[in-house]
């Protein structure tokens, strides 16, 4: 009993010395960068100096479907920021409305969605949907909070819609405003009818949130398929009376539902049910009109089906074994060595692959481009080159700090072939050395064609898919004289993936093709992917496959007796064979028509002035107005205020009365707010201001509040001496940090190390006595805190519970070396390290901790973690080591109604150790905690909103207590 009243007197709740990190780091272009500015009627374009030609195209296509875009959703955008990131290899587009903007990252993509339209072109056409989509909250209740809230207001209006309708919308406007656009791509639906075909029809609850053990399409798939039903059973603007329904008052569960209801009759459930039974429907029919698929034998030794996997991009290594990449929901990104006969062998782990939707194998060699961030600024991501000698397990890294696509390897080894759009948006082929990376050619593109997924001839060729205003093609080019020669001519139907072989060209393409089955009937194969092959010298084009669900990346084995190729399943893609014989193969026409879809057409058609602005959207750079162009300067610009009355503080811990404020290049962030705190009953005021354009971020931070707080007096039994004091306290915070990115490998890995100034001043306080972690009347407290943080952690699957390899380290030291008010000094240091555990998904962590200070004036918060189930002890010196076992217990799909969905169940066994040491008058006290205990948490969906929340119980067994002590875990949300 006297250790536990002994230990009550040392445990005092340590002050936290807010570290100057309110404001959280983002994404930055490096210092340095010329930016430029060009206006519109209705656009802001800013874009840094020298992608001045695609800036203007853009400009003009952004103008071309402001007014058609927004017709059947009843909206007018109001004038928007554009951004062009040129800095990036990432293919990507975003709208927000923190600030209300639109980021557009300028390289394109190597994968099949590009389809037959510029990338820019495709990044206008649906990222401005997306800015009438927020835009349509302006109506209703959004005129009220709108303009009370900022921009912000417009997240707060549409918390109710679902994500799929966000997306899914953006890709029918893409569909119906464009030549192509995913709507009429098989690749793209491929999950969803290969779920369909095979019985797999799930309920709404778990198409909407996802799953842990199958495929479930995401948001664009489905809400692709449930905005296009609505649109052509109840007209093109049913989205705009949906939405003005939901927007009148948003705020009740199922809002957006009711609202759809109120348009069409139909709750989304319902919507979900029809549109699949349409689409089961439609493919099935298709399904039997095809011929009997073309016979294939599965690569022995691919994973079981239980949990969705996926084989992709075979390339022959010999004549019996193949090299893929194999991803699933159970597995990060990983290749794998297949064979005709045993088990799959595991090759390598790659880093952040850059998706080039193809591998390359030749003479015992694999290459493939990963990601490379600078250090630094984030938005600078190079794309580099991994070549991995399969023997040797050598892998060589080429092209530091270059913009490389997709690459390929020459017969022999010696030479890549590799895609390069640089920052001015200019596309090109770069030969190079396949030992050093040097560059040996880069092959002319005067008419800035867009290469994709080029490959060697044997007698040291290059065929590629070429993208240019009339279309797609196949190129062969001569790398020696940069002569090219269309394979096929130039139309406007998916193309991808050329291989050749011999005299012939393989290729994918879903394009209509008709032959005659003997049986007097001509047969079609729509809207699926298939194999096709075009002969070099006399051009006749052939079908090679017919498979039910689509065939994908040809490769041919190195003696020409087999083709392997990657076949479609519901349970995930698998690498197949078949014996390569021309002679089977079937005479068709050249490609003609693009696939059909069930609703594209029939959303084209409801956007009949979509037809127009397609044809216009392919024209060339040097068409239309050319805008005027200024300098831009980032830090004119740096107060950009989006968000006030009721705003979220940056922390996200709090909700205050203030404003904030972000630049469009993320450079300044400002946050000032008034805020109450309920318990004392006291307002403080903070301002908060990180300028992040330079290599230290810089923060500075001031608080000026009240405090309301009662103590007692004396510890003297009996406990009368409580008395209630109101001051107040002025806080400034004023520090440096510096992030950096260092992932290289299949570790992702980063560091920060910064340092702050903090200073607390007390007013007006009149108790006789004061807590320990209070700064004194008297005396204020100037501390400096300086800090070390670094973490490499493996990648981690869908199914992972903790991360199964890597560690952490967190040092810090707090100081008050000024030799004036209150002193104290603290040394802390944590480590972790983590490994597999026993199952698949099992991890566990080892962390230590020691911690040192001199507390005789005050104490500071923990800087280490402590034992679980006690409250925190301010010790002179403390140990702390800990063991953790996370495992899952169950992969769930239950429902309760429209109400919840659970996921997943898992649990943490853990045993924490420490031992602390109090300095007192009579000399030295120590403690020791020996805790075990269990973490139990859900991860679960409620009210049918996509983001997973997890939340659930301990239970700690304290050994200073000898009681166990149960509980609740904070939801914690995964992201």
């Amino acid at each position: 009993m006297r250790r536990i009243l002994l230990l009550a007197l040392l445990s005092w709740l340590g002050a936290k010395v807010a570290t100057a990190q309110t404001l959280p780091i983002l994404s930055q272009n490096p210092t340095g960068l010329r930016w430029r500015q060009l206006r519109t009627p209705h656009f802001r374009l800013l874009y840094p100096a020298g992608i001045d030609s695609a800036a203007q195209r853009t400009a003009r296509q952004l103008e071309l479907v402001h007014g058609p875009e927004g017709a059947t959703l009843g909206v007018t955008a109001p004038p928007i920021a554009v951004v062009l990131q040129n800095q990036t290899t990432i293919s990507n587009g975003f709208v927000t409305f923190l600030p209300r903007h639109a980021e557009f990252f300028t390289t394109p993509e190597q994968g099949n969605s590009l389809g037959t339209i510029d990338w820019l072109d495709q990044l206008t056409v649906h990222e401005f949907r997306h800015v009438n989509q927020f835009d349509k909250a302006r109506q209703g209740f959004g005129r009220v909070l709108v303009p009370l809230l900022g921009d912000g207001g417009l997240g707060v209006m549409a918390v109710g819609v679902p994500q799929w309708f966000f997306e899914g919308d953006a890709v029918g406007t893409e569909t119906a405003f464009t030549r192509s656009g995913r709507g009429r791509i098989p690749s793209f639906n491929v999950g969803l009818r290969a779920n369909l075909l095979a019985g797999r029809l799930y309920n709404y609850q778990k198409a909407n949130n996802g799953s842990l053990r199958d495929h479930v399409p995401n948001w664009y798939v489905l809400g692709y398929y449930l905005t296009s039903y609505a649109k052509a059973h109840y007209g093109a603007d049913v989205w705009d009376r949906a939405l003005t329904r939901y927007y009148r008052f948003p705020f009740y569960p199922f809002s957006f539902s009711n609202g759809l209801k109120r348009t069409t009759g139909l709750r989304v459930e319902k919507l979900y049910a029809r549109t699949m039974h349409e689409l089961d429907s439609t493919w099935r029919a298709e399904q039997a009109a095809r011929p009997a698929p073309t016979p294939v034998r599965e690569l022995a030794g691919q994973a079981d089906t239980r949990v969705f996997t996926q084989y992709e991009h075979p390339q022959y290594l010999t004549d019996s074994t193949v090299v893929a990449l194999k991803s699933g929901l159970g597995h990060i990104p990983q290749l794998v060595v297949l064979g005709r006969q045993g088990r799959e062998r595991k090759l390598f782990v790659p880093g952040l692959v850059n998706i080039p939707d193809m591998l390359s194998a030749a003479a015992g060699k694999v290459v493939w481009p990963e990601y490379r961030y600078h250090p630094r600024f984030q938005q600078r991501v190079y794309s580099e080159l991994k070549v991995l000698d399969v023997q040797t397990g050598k892998l060589t890294r080429l092209g530091k700090g270059q913009r490389y696509a997709a690459a390929a390897l020459s017969a022999d080894g010696r030479r890549l072939v590799a895609v390069q759009t640089d920052a001015s948006y200019h596309h090109v082929l770069v030969v190079l050395s396949a030992e050093t990376g040097a560059v040996e050619t880069v092959l002319p593109n005067p008419r800035n064609d867009f290469y994709q997924q080029p490959r060697w001839t044997a007698d040291g060729r290059i065929v590629t898919v070429a993208l240019s205003a009339a279309g797609k093609t196949l190129q062969l080019i001569d790398p020696a004289t940069g002569v090219a020669r269309d394979l096929l001519r130039k139309v406007k139907v998916n193309l991808t993936n050329p291989q050749p072989w011999g005299d012939y060209v393989f290729y994918n393409s879903p394009h209509l093709v008709g032959r005659d089955g003997g049986d007097g009937k001509r047969y079609f194969t729509p809207g699926v992917d298939n194999l096709y092959a075009v002969s070099l010298r006399g051009g006749r084009n052939y079908q090679v496959t017919n498979r039910p669900l689509g065939a994908y990346h040809a490769a041919v084995s190195p003696d020409g007796r087999a083709l392997a190729f990657q076949d479609y399943r519901a349970t995930g893609a698998r690498v197949v064979e078949l014996p390569l014989d021309s002679t089977a193969w079937v005479i068709v026409r050249a490609p003609q028509h693009d696939t059909s879809d069930p609703y594209a057409e029939k959303v084209a058609d409801g956007e009949r002035i979509g037809y127009k602005i397609a044809g216009r959207l392919s024209s060339a750079d040097s068409s239309g107005p050319r805008y005027g162009v200024r300098r831009y300067s980032p830090l004119a610009h740096a107060f950009n205020v989006f968000s006030y009355g009721v705003v979220q503080s940056p922390g996200g811990d709090a909700v205050s009365l203030g404003l904030r404020s972000q630049d469009y290049l993320n450079t300044t962030q400002v946050f000032a707010g008034l805020s109450y705190d309920q318990t004392e009953k006291t307002f403080s005021g903070l301002g908060a201001l990180s300028y992040q354009g330079l290599p230290l971020v810089i923060d500075v931070e001031g608080e000026y509040g009240g405090r309301n707080a009662a103590l007692y007096t004396d510890r003297n039994l009996p406990l009368d001496s409580l008395r209630r004091d109101q001051w107040r306290y002025a806080r400034l915070r004023a520090g440096v940090r510096l992030p950096l990115t260092l992932t290289r490998s299949k570790y992702l890995q980063g560091l920060t190390v910064g340092s702050f100034y903090f200073r607390e001043q007390v007013y007006d306080y009149d108790l006789p006595v004061r807590r320990r972690t209070e700064v004194s009347p008297t005396r204020p407290l100037n501390a400096v805190q300086t800090y070390l943080s670094y973490a490499a952690q493996l990648k981690q699957s869908a199914r992972d519970v903790a991360p199964r390899g890597g560690g952490t380290l967190l040092a810090t030291w707090r100081t008050t070396p000024f030799g004036s008010g209150l002193e104290a000094e603290q040394f802390g240091a944590q480590a972790s390290v983590f490994a597999p555990g026993l199952g698949r998904h099992h991890a566990l962590r080892l962390r230590a901790g020691y911690q040192w200070q001199d507390q005789a004036q005050y104490q500071f918060s923990s800087a280490i973690s402590f034992p679980r189930g006690e409250g925190y002890s301010s010790f002179d010196k403390l140990y702390t080591s800990s063991f953790d076992y996370y495992l899952p217990l169950a992969y769930t799909h239950w429902s309760l109604g429209r109400w919840l969905y659970v996921q997943r169940l898992r649990a943490t066994l853990f045993a924490d150790v420490a031992q602390g040491n109090a300095l007192v008058p009579n000399g030295q006290v120590r403690v020791d905690y020996r805790n075990a205990g269990g973490d139990l948490l859900v991860q679960f969906n409620v009210l049918r909103l996509r983001t997973p929340v997890e939340a659930g119980l301990r239970v700690t067994y304290s050994s200073l207590l000898r009681d166990v002590v149960v509980e609740p875990l904070a939801f914690s949300l995964r992201l």
